[in-house]
């Protein structure tokens, strides 16, 4: 799926329990997960340390941050057209509920799944959107992430 035909600020209100469907697949490779260290500062070794991380850990490798893949969210809200176009700014306000239920290992692919499943006016030209968003790993039974998120639009 993806927005629907005429999406706009003034359908958003229309529009709870639609499904935005799949993302486009995002690698988590090892280059992804140590730049992101480097940007955060987390260095633990079941991220960052393969040789450590395949003796050492249950999951025979490193595993992504938790943060990296919910990160992951934001641009893939834009990529699947999740705010109306003509939405003059949306600001991320922040998160119900994250559930971090299977680790993403090295080498796996991703996609994210969205639905709207809250839409409501707080004043005039600013609606709370609510998205559940779900973080798939190719070939898993279980998602890797549930997260619930609000953002902002302006219209």
């Amino acid at each position: 799926m993806s927005a629907p035909e005429n999406y706009s600020v003034a359908t958003l209100a229309g529009l709870t329990a639609h499904d935005f469907g799949e993302s486009e697949p995002v690698l988590i490779d090892q280059d992804r997960i140590n730049a992101f260290a480097d940007c955060t500062g987390d260095h633990q070794w079941i991220h960052t340390d393969p040789e450590r991380a395949a003796s050492h850990s249950p999951f025979g490798g490193t595993i992504a941050h938790g943060m990296l893949v919910l990160s992951l969210l934001a641009g893939k809200h834009l990529e699947l057209g999740i705010y109306p176009p003509d939405a003059r700014q949306i600001i991320n306000y922040g998160m119900n509920k994250v559930r971090f239920l299977a680790p993403v290992p090295v080498g796996a692919v991703v996609r994210v799944a969205v639905s709207i499943t809250g839409v409501e006016v707080k004043r005039p030209g600013q609606i709370a959107v609510t998205t559940t968003n779900e973080v798939r790993i190719d070939g898993a039974d279980k998602p890797a992430i549930i997260a619930e998120q609000i953002a902002f639009v302006m219209g």
